[in-house]
Parts: C-alpha cells; structure tokens; sequence
C-alpha cells in the first residue's frame, strides 16, 4: 500500500476516506449545495531527503504542477531539508454535473464520480503539450478499454523525431516500454486516457494531445470505469465556491493560456470578499488578481 494512504490515515483527515484495495484517493461527496472536499497536509522535507518533488508528488497522489503551485520556490529537484511543503489535498470540485469522468486541463486533474456511489475519485494527469493540445470544452464517452494497447505514431511524429536526429518504430508492441502503457481508456476516435512508460510527466504538458496517468492510477480506473461512461474535458483554472455556512473559497491554476486568465464577475466578486485565511493552495490572491500519449 502506498505511503500517502498510510500518512492520510495517520493525521486523521477527517473529510478523506482511502480504499484499502486500491492506490486511488477517494473523498466524501459534500451536500450538493456544497463544492469543498479535503483537507491540506503540512509535511516537514527529512533532513536526510535525497528525493526529488516528483517522488513526494507521486506519494501523495499530485501531480508535479500541483506541488509546485502550492509551494512557490520549492526546489523541484531536491527540496531542502526541514522546510515545510503543503500537499494540497483540499480542493474546490469542478462546476459541472457530478457525473463520470471530468478531466480538468488547467489543473491537471481526473475526477471519476462511480455511478451509484457518494464519493469522488481523484487522479493527477499528463496532459497535451503546447500546439499538441488536450482536448477542451468536450463531453464524449469512453468506448473502450485496452489491456496491453499497442503505439502507431503517426507520420507527423515520425517527422518530428527524425528533425532530431532520432527515429520511432512503426509500431510499439504491448508491454513496459510502450509509451502507452500498460491500460488505455478510448475515448473519441483520436484520444485515450492511457499510463505512460516513464516515471516522470504527471502534471506537465507532456504528451501529443492524450491524458496520461501513473501506472497505478490508470489500472485503478481501467478495473473500476466501464465502457460507456460519460467523459467531460474542461479548462477551469479557477474554482470558486459559496458554501452553505457562508464561507468563501477559491482555487486557482495557473492558465493553460500564456495570457492571464481573465475572471468572471463572479469570480471577481468572491476574491474580493475572500477572507486569505479560507483561500484555498494553489492560490495567491493578495492583490485580488489571478496569477500570471503522446
């Protein structure tokens, strides 16, 4: 079992709850006037760490832009001993029906509503690199599911690697060095939610336009998400919320944009009437502006 589970359990975090049997970070579903979930972890860097953030992202279930937002000036690389990071486990849920699978771009984010069931899933991403876009403002379905799925570059790939000196298989086959992984998810004709061959990416523009996960995250929704499922892309780098005791709260990413995201009234509205004390990581909001498979 992975240490995350063991560490959540161990600080008692009243609003998460994990599955024994698999690697997955499940949470409560609030009250349907409600958006609020988690709770954020303050974790002391051992003296003696020789980890890199990835390795503390992929304990926690985040994925590396996560880690990065809500620690500005982190060492990615070998964060110092004894300092403090902020694993931020308490999130907004996206303004959308709370339904099937919700992939959100800007924050790098799968969340998987089981159907039948009062909780939710979340899962960090890979997503699309620059001019290889994930898709956005999309609802599909997946069509189906890939045990061992096999790569086909395409020819513009084959291009693009022999403008680097380099060339690709016409095929990879199934297996541990497809860039696949070991599970795909289907979804449209073009796209899948796949794993990846690599230890690193999860929360970077990395991929030709495809969602890619961790090996354990992706086996967790191939066994758990049945074909047919509704799937929803969206682009919300910020998250607000009105919860029913009168809080405010907002959660904000960076854009996927190069340009600042401009806010909604509504948006507008609640930074300027936000306490700082509620706003939730990844956030800073002092000045009342949001921040700057292949």
């Amino acid at each position: 079992m992975k240490m995350n589970i063991r560490a959540f359990l161990t600080l008692s975090l009243a609003l998460v709850t994990f599955s024994q049997t698999t690697f997955a970070t499940v949470y409560p579903l609030p009250p349907g006037n409600s958006r609020l979930i988690g709770e954020n972890i303050n974790l002391i860097i051992p003296q003696d760490n020789k980890q890199p953030l990835e390795s503390f992202a992929a304990q926690y279930q985040m994925g590396l832009s996560n880690m990065l937002e809500a620690n500005p000036g982190v060492d990615a690389l070998l964060p110092a001993p004894g300092s403090m990071l902020v694993i931020p486990q308490q999130l907004i849920l996206p303004d959308t029906p709370r339904e099937g699978i919700i992939v959100n771009s800007a924050e790098m984010r799968i969340y998987y509503y089981p159907k039948g069931q009062n909780n939710v899933v979340v899962l960090p991403i890979g997503i699309g690199q620059l001019g290889k876009d994930t898709p956005l403002n999309w609802i599909t379905k997946v069509e189906r599911k890939k045990a061992g799925p096999t790569w086909t570059p395409t020819q513009k790939m084959h291009e693009e690697y022999r403008a680097m000196g380099e060339s690709l298989p016409a095929v990879f086959p199934p297996g541990p060095d497809n860039p696949m992984g070991l599970h795909a998810l289907y979804i449209g004709r073009l796209y899948a939610i796949h794993g990846t061959n690599a230890d690193f990416g999860i929360g970077l523009r990395v991929s030709h336009g495809c969602v890619r996960m961790r090996a354990d995250d992706i086996k967790y929704l191939f066994d758990n998400v049945p074909v047919g499922t509704r799937v929803q892309f969206i682009n919300e780098s910020v998250k607000a919320t009105i919860e029913p005791d009168g809080s405010r709260y907002i959660e904000v990413h960076n854009p996927l944009s190069a340009n600042k995201q401009n806010l909604s009234l509504k948006h507008r509205y609640l930074l300027r009437l936000t306490p700082l004390s509620v706003i939730l990581w990844p956030t800073k909001c002092e000045s009342g502006r949001s921040p700057a498979g292949n």
